[in-house]
């Protein structure tokens, strides 16, 4: 039998050695990979794992950056080999996918030695419900959270005669003010295109009707009030001052919006600092408001905007779990959060670290009316969810599009919708 040269066998020991400690780093480091989407993210997150590293140097953990397709082809084929990034974000479009399945680790009693109800204590309901899996459990620590404003153009405003929108704003308003503003420049109006989260969700919740019932079994595309909103929503889309479906194919919202095109979109907070940032031309040009409301709302008083928010999460079988979770339990202090908002790129989650995302606008010069996005999170509604929702957003969509142009009237369109929602819900419930 040949026997293995000594220098061989101890190199062979040393590599065995490695991949035991789980680090596989010449340093003695424990390295961790962290993957986001957001690429305006990428400094805070950064800041947040230097926070962390600074009082654990003998961790070292990398951001990575991918784009939003990309990010979930990527995670979903990594899920599957067991090669998930050691830490990353999860957004409510798929943490009941992966939390039900049981790909996700589960944080509930993550800060248990902390304090006593910690999530409820510092975290808003909607933020826990994004975090949360089907079974009530926590399967993420909350990150960030957010609302839709209005974004207007006020030399467009001021060229029209037309006053400022503000919190009285009516969907009427908001129709008249587009009117008014096309004849008199030219330009758009309030640029209505086919999308959900950031378009027709938040006119129905503010006509008082729902995307999903309360207890998310079923669609609400069969509500008198939902389909009173639709109808209005799709409607914008008839007159002069909207651009059709086919222009927005070609070119999204904000960016007609930034090159003067149009006059009024609906936007992300999240988006704001990195607006700003990107079209400096367009400073002390526009601002943001509140969203309009409808004026004899089925229920409420009119007002509704959507708010979401991401999670820090870490896959259910990660080879280097309990540092992981270290990581995360850090993310979620005040200390972290804190740090994540203090550069303007998203809110973060815990209760009371507000203001420095706010303050960040300030220090860069912008002077946007953000305390409308405080406002409107006393009446947020959480961004629209359950089980299904990864096999129903699209075909739901692409149905839609049907009644944009013309294909089929809106109250088959609907109909549709209901069934698609409907089915997907039902066969998810059924595993």
């Amino acid at each position: 039998m040949k026997r293995i040269p000594r220098m061989t066998a101890a190199a062979l020991m040393l590599a065995l050695l490695l991949s035991l400690a789980g680090c596989g780093s010449a340093d003695g480091k424990t390295h961790l990979t962290f993957q986001i989407w957001d690429v305006a993210q990428r400094a805070s997150m950064e800041a947040i794992c230097d926070a962390y590293t600074a009082q654990h140097p003998d961790v070292a953990i990398e951001v990575q950056v991918t784009s939003w397709d990309e990010y979930w082809t990527k995670l979903e084929a990594a899920a599957e080999s067991n090669t998930m990034p050691d830490i990353f974000w999860m957004h409510t479009n798929q943490i009941l996918y992966y939390a039900d399945f049981g790909m996700l680790a589960d944080v509930t009693d993550l800060y248990d030695d902390v304090e006593p109800g910690y999530y409820q204590n510092h975290f808003s309901e909607i933020s826990i419900g994004n975090a949360s899996g089907s079974d009530g459990r926590m399967y993420g620590v909350p990150k960030d959270k957010d609302n839709i404003v209005l974004v207007y153009n006020k030399e467009m405003f001021d060229a029209a005669g037309v006053p400022y929108p503000d919190a009285d704003w009516t969907w009427d308003d908001l129709t008249e003010a587009s009117q008014k503003i096309y004849d008199a420049t030219g330009k758009y109006g309030y640029m209505a295109y086919n999308e959900d989260h950031l378009g027709y969700w938040n006119f129905v919740y503010q006509a008082g009707g729902c995307i999903l019932t309360e207890d998310k079994t079923r669609a609400g595309f069969d509500q008198p009030a939902t389909r009173r909103a639709m109808d209005f929503y799709l409607g914008m889309q008839k007159n002069d001052w909207c651009p059709d479906q086919t222009y927005f194919a070609e070119t999204q919202p904000g960016v007609a919006f930034f090159s003067e095109i149009g006059s009024m979109y609906l936007e992300g907070n999240w988006e704001l600092m990195n607006k700003s940032t990107s079209y400096p031309n367009m400073t002390g040009k526009w601002d943001i408001t509140y969203l309009p409301k409808c004026p004899d709302p089925a229920s409420g008083d009119g007002r509704a905007t959507m708010s979401n928010g991401l999670c820090y999460s870490t896959a259910a079988h990660g080879k280097r779990l309990d540092t992981v979770l270290d990581v995360l339990k850090f993310f979620g202090t005040e200390e972290a959060q804190n740090i994540a908002s203090s550069y303007g790129a998203a809110i973060s989650a815990y209760i009371g670290t507000e203001q420095p995302y706010f303050d960040a606008f300030e220090k860069a010069g912008y002077d946007l009316n953000l305390q409308v996005i405080e406002d409107q999170f006393d009446y947020s509604v959480q961004c629209v969810n359950n089980s299904a929702r990864p096999k129903w957003k699209s075909p739901v969509l692409d149905e839609l599009t049907k009644a944009y142009n013309g294909q089929s009237d809106l109250d088959t369109v609907l109909d549709n919708m209901q069934t698609i929602v409907d089915e997907a819900t039902a066969a998810a419930l059924s595993k």
